[in-house]
């Protein structure tokens, strides 16, 4: 995603991003299949699958919950930190290093 002048903005007091009607598409496409994921390890569980199986699918939906987060990321980093910085807003800094943190849990 390249940097789209404006995209973030304070409405009534409520932080938004704007990104572009394709990249919310895909970002709700992987939501989607994470979706799908989930109810089929939930199903496993019913079915009393092999523990190794369900485990092994957990952490294909951990895989791709962070591929959505590394791809938000960018989109944040190269849109809204970059206009607040150019704003004169450093704070974004902190705020980034302690989502950033969060993440890498």
């Amino acid at each position: 995603m390249e940097h789209e002048p404006g995209c973030c903005s304070h409405e009534d007091g409520e932080r938004k991003s704007h990104h572009t009607d394709k990249a919310k598409s895909g970002l709700a496409n992987r939501l989607n299949r994470i979706e799908g994921q989930v109810r089929g390890i939930k199903g496993m569980i019913e079915r009393d699958a092999y523990c190794d199986d369900v485990l092994n699918q957990i952490a294909s939906v951990q895989a791709s919950l962070n591929s959505v987060g590394k791809l938000l990321l960018e989109y944040h980093m190269k849109s809204c930190v970059i206009e607040r910085i150019q704003e004169g807003d450093t704070e974004v800094l902190t705020e980034l290093m302690t989502t950033m943190n969060k993440l890498m849990k």
